[in-house]
């Protein structure tokens, strides 16, 4: 019969199957997320090097080798020349073009799969060890279908580049997969943090405002990246490459030209790039108002660190998102742009982790 540690005692064989072992559960739930970290930075590589519509097949199980004989690639090279994008962006780049952009995808769809295995790997072994604990089995098993979904969303995503006259992918279907990847990204993070921390600390009388203050900059920053899934998505940020104004302007022109009203959130390229701007701004501004409440509020320790450090993190995306512009989007910040995007989710979690209301 297994012993608790910390009181000598045997745990009998039912209480020991619903304890599990949640800091070998935590650790295998962060190996995932990081992997989902690397996995949301070579989509924005992806995309920023038009790589992600060379594969025009979804091989879940096939695919997961890459074209092993010239024939192959002949095959495949031909396939692509039959979208619009090889015709309108591409066309006569050759084999050799063809495998630069090839390779890109195929590293990212690949990533995905190993992802797949990693946390279905983990979970059977863990499982079969005992170390699970049972009122965590249902929250994985949904992630696990979400994953699969994800898979599902991508190749969505990816078909929609296929359509006459595009040479990208629909921009609401790229927000779609971004947002699906930051949310099991989220949940994961949020589940293994606890299960690392699982009591909830008494901060003082303040820490439910410096919480409410938290919160706000996070839930801003979360409407910011998906603001930026349409700024990537419509290539908005490739023009009016100033900061702070745009053409002289602090609202651009045109800002509500198209019809209907609401089309000119997710369409038109100033009204989606000055809101993306905005909204940057005012996490900005809350997050620096949450750190100021941490530091004045909370006494010294994980949470008032973990509130500095988020604020910290939106700080240094948002002075990398204006060097992302000024410098007309090149990919090695435009991929930098999008993986500090998912340390923005990470520290923002953190710092609500550690900000929980106590319990009574």
């Amino acid at each position: 019969m297994p012993f608790d540690a910390s009181s000598k005692t045997a745990i009998p064989p039912a209480e020991h199957g619903r304890r599990g072992n949640p800091r070998a559960v935590a650790l295998w739930l962060l190996a995932v997320a990081g992997l989902i970290w690397i996995m949301v930075a070579l989509g924005g590589a992806t995309r920023l090097t038009g790589s992600g519509l060379s594969i025009m097949e979804w091989a879940p199980v096939a695919g997961t080798l890459p074209p092993l004989s010239e024939a192959e690639w002949r095959r495949l090279y031909d396939l692509y020349r039959t979208i619009p994008q090889y015709e309108l962006v591409n066309a006569g780049f050759g084999l050799e073009g063809f495998k630069r952009i090839f390779w890109l995808e195929w590293a990212h769809r690949f990533w995905g799969r190993l992802i797949g295995s990693v946390y279905l790997g983990g979970f059977l072994l863990l499982w079969w060890r005992g170390a699970i604990p049972r009122a965590l089995m249902p929250r994985l098993w949904l992630l696990f279908v979400l994953g699969g979904m994800q898979g599902a969303i991508g190749w969505f995503m990816v078909a929609s580049g296929f359509e006459a006259d595009r040479t990208a992918v629909s921009p609401y279907r790229l927000v779609l997969h971004l947002g699906m990847a930051f949310l099991l990204f989220g949940v994961i993070l949020w589940t293994a943090l606890g299960l690392l921390r699982p009591v909830r600390e008494a901060l003082g009388p303040r820490q439910g405002s410096v919480r409410r203050q938290a919160l706000a900059a996070f839930v801003l920053s979360v409407a910011t990246m998906l603001a930026g899934g349409f700024v990537a998505g419509t290539r908005a940020g490739f023009t009016w490459n100033t900061f702070p104004l745009m053409d002289g302007r602090l609202v651009p022109a045109g800002y509500l030209d198209l019809s209907p009203l609401w089309t000119n959130l997710t369409l038109n390229l100033a009204t989606v790039q000055f809101n993306h701007r905005l909204l940057a701004t005012l996490t900005l501004l809350a997050a620096f108002g949450a750190a100021l409440a941490a530091w004045r509020r909370l006494p010294a320790g994980t949470a008032c660190r973990a509130v500095l450090g988020f604020a910290a993190v939106i700080g240094a995306q948002y002075a990398l998102g204006i060097a992302t512009l000024v410098h007309v989007v090149p990919v090695s910040l435009g991929t930098l742009h999008q993986a500090v995007a998912v340390a923005v989710l990470a520290t923002g979690l953190l710092a609500l982790h550690t900000l929980r209301k106590p319990e009574r």
